[in-house]
């Protein structure tokens, strides 16, 4: 579509009072939107709802919280292959028979006590090096499911920002709509009182008006749920009434609907976050696979140093008190259960590998069919946009031709009516349909895996 065709809405501006609707609600409009039970509303533009969406999201706080843990554990893999060193004194006193080392039983009353430090380290050195390697993926997963967190966030945030647009559109369309059927309604009162007009027409005329005032209320109803949603995605209080910035609710371009669906298919599987965390994931299933296999023929590699005093004797006797030392090192293989044959623990592993994998390729599926259902998305909404335009510019030559029958006595009260239903259908339907489109390209610019923040939109 060319820019001249998305301009030809002007030629739909019979009246300033049509004009005002036609994309967007006038001022006084406006002005009575921002006027709420709560007090004054709160102006949000979409550059501050992207921002508000990265920094202020829960589920993004949330997303960062599980990096932070992935990365600590991560730590405690790495640190254990160091030594911890034990300070400590011992003390112990023994009363009574006792047998020495030749095998005879005798009596001794004596105690020993021993200050000192161990320095101590055992290291399952298989597993560890194999968790660790899976630990290091554990923190590529958490962070892919950040930058995947961040990219839904933002997109539910700009959806919610261009439902609020939307709403606050309808309400200026109902009350518009509102205004021109009252006028209807207080020109048959003095019709019919002058004996110039039907009494039907005149109850007619009325509840159109009654119908038009219920769409207002609804309207507003409407508004205020948006805001509150809005208002929940970007963590801020509900209570707050937000109003979107005048003037966003245009037609804009992100993508252009010519776009070719293979290139943006091989963006999307080398882009999306979500791709790159299952990639992650699988790797880690593959490390614990190796340490299942390969990690108990490594042996457990432990030893200890011990440095300190000893000091101590027997009842009555000389007391003693010296440097000593001890030396310990072992080297061990755990066979059994979480060791050498154990080939439950090696099915396990496998078995969660192969998940992994699977559930990579159903996701690689899953990416591909979002990327095609948006584009034809999109595609649809550009060309229903275009029909809108046309409609709406149909509806408001009708609503004026209506009105001059109805100057010179010639149309019926049913008629202008029935053109006045469809010109707040249409209108409803361009503003809502506006909202639907530049939804629909920031969600493709999502499944695309395109930075969202990163965007610069443009209106057309």
């Amino acid at each position: 579509m060319s820019r001249a065709n998305w301009k030809g809405w002007a030629i739909c501006r019979p009246s300033l009072a049509l004009a005002t609707l036609l994309f967007w609600p006038g001022p006084v409009v406006r002005a009575q939107n921002r006027a709420t039970n709560e007090g004054t509303a709160t102006i949000i533009d979409l550059p501050t709802v992207l921002r508000l969406a990265r920094a202020g999201n829960l589920e993004v706080s949330l997303a960062r919280e599980g990096l932070a843990d992935a990365r600590a554990a991560y730590q405690s893999t790495v640190l254990q292959f160091l030594p911890w060193l034990s300070p400590g004194i011992s003390f112990r006193r023994h009363e009574h028979l006792i047998q020495d080392v030749s095998g005879n039983i005798i009596e001794a009353n004596k105690q020993a006590y021993s200050p000192g430090a161990a320095l101590t380290a055992q290291v399952d050195l298989g597993e560890s090096v194999y968790r660790s390697l899976a630990a290091r993926q554990d923190v590529r997963a958490a962070e892919q499911g950040l930058a995947t967190q961040r990219q839904n966030s933002v997109q539910a945030a700009v959806a919610g920002y261009f439902d609020l647009l939307a709403a606050q559109a309808q309400t200026g369309v109902s009350r518009e709509a509102w205004r021109i059927a009252g006028e209807l309604d207080r020109q048959l009162v003095h019709a019919v009182g002058a004996g110039l007009a039907y009494r039907g027409d005149e109850l007619r005329a009325r509840i159109q008006a009654g119908q038009a005032e219920q769409a207002v209320q609804r309207a507003v109803g409407a508004e205020r749920i948006a805001g509150a949603r809005l208002a929940e995605r970007l963590h801020l209080d509900p209570a707050v009434a937000l109003t979107a910035a005048d003037g966003d609710l245009v037609p804009l371009v992100l993508v252009p609907t010519n776009t070719a669906l293979a290139p943006m298919v091989a963006g999307a599987l080398a882009r999306r976050p979500e791709l790159r965390q299952s990639q992650a994931g699988l790797a880690a299933a593959e490390a614990n696979r190796r340490g299942a296999a390969y990690g108990p023929l490594i042996p457990t590699v432990g030893g200890q140093a011990y440095f300190g005093g000893l000091g101590g004797g027997v009842d009555n006797g000389p007391s003693r008190f010296g440097q000593t030392e001890d030396f310990n090192a072992t080297l061990s293989w755990r066979i059994g259960p979480g060791g050498l044959f154990d080939p439950a623990r090696k099915q396990r592993t496998r078995s969660r590998e192969e998940s992994a994998r699977l559930a990579q390729d159903r996701l690689r599926d899953q990416v591909i069919r979002e990327v095609v259902e948006s584009l034809t998305r999109f595609r649809s909404l550009a060309e229903q946009l275009e029909t809108a335009r046309k409609t709406l510019a149909a509806a408001v030559e009708a609503e004026k031709l209506a009105g001059q029958r109805k100057e010179f006595a010639v149309g019926m009260v049913l008629e202008t009516i029935q053109t006045q239903q469809d010109l707040a259908r249409a209108r409803d339907s361009w503003v809502t349909l506006i909202a639907e489109f530049n939804k629909s390209q920031y969600e493709l610019q999502r499944v695309a895996g395109v930075e969202l923040d990163a965007v610069a939109p443009t209106p057309r």
